[in-house]
């Protein structure tokens, strides 16, 4: 299977396995949870699933649900009271644990949020993504505030990482978040303690949210070249 074909069976899966009439869900972010998007909204309009309630993760999920007549939420709405019975994401490394590293597309900070106020949460990834150490291939993302740019990428250093702004493609200068926020993107050169860099990266004065996700273990649904999804609780 060619890399779409296998996003798509994966965030299918997901959907299939886990999603219920008359939930709270959490929409995820990135091209394998579009599919999973994709194919609750058209869940929807078959009359499959009803009496869905969706908290989009950004405003490509946002975008995505509108264009499928899914029923978009906040997290503060009444109709969802700050909590979801289900998210469905992408992850850019999951480890043995099932610790990930999101925000490759600079979603991270609602990214976990929703995630986070889920009482179960779901990973579609393909094979590719399986790692046994998070941070040394792909960059952890760390949202920050841009006044506090040096300070924290001094500090980053001081703990042994390797810093770097993310610069914006199709326009000049560093991307801003959804939040008008600042995005680093960092390395270690040494395998980490992802549960403990998680808690010690949000207490540098200035970081609004790193991407490790440590604190709820999801089921990761992977999908393989083969054609199979290996499912893992």
């Amino acid at each position: 299977m060619d890399q779409q074909a296998i996003k798509a069976m994966t965030g299918k899966g997901a959907v299939e396995a886990l999603v219920r009439s008359g939930m709270k869900l959490g929409l995820g972010t990135g091209s394998t949870a579009l599919y999973a998007v994709r194919h609750i909204g058209a869940l929807l309009r078959a009359g499959t699933l009803r009496d869905i309630r969706a908290v989009p993760t950004s405003y490509q999920a946002l975008i995505e649900g509108e264009h499928w007549g899914i029923p978009l939420f906040t997290l503060n709405a009444p109709e969802i009271a700050g909590t979801l019975d289900l998210t469905i994401d992408g992850a850019d490394e999951v480890d043995s644990r099932h610790y990930c590293v999101k925000g490759g597309g600079g979603a991270l900070l609602v990214e976990k949020i929703v995630a986070y106020a889920s009482a179960s949460f779901a990973v579609v990834v393909d094979e590719s993504k399986q790692v046994e150490h998070l941070g040394l291939h792909f960059p952890v993302p760390l949202e920050l505030i841009p006044e506090a740019r040096i300070p924290v990428m001094k500090t980053l250093e001081a703990l042994g990482a390797e810093a770097q702004l993310r610069e914006a493609l199709r326009k000049a200068g560093p991307v801003i978040t959804e939040h008008g926020n600042f995005l680093l993107d960092i390395r270690f050169k040494h395998p980490v303690d992802p549960a403990a860099l998680e808690i010690e990266l949000n207490q540098i004065p200035g970081v609004v949210a790193n991407g490790f996700f440590t604190r709820l273990r999801p089921r990761v649904f992977i999908g393989r070249a083969d054609g199979t999804l290996d499912i893992r609780e």
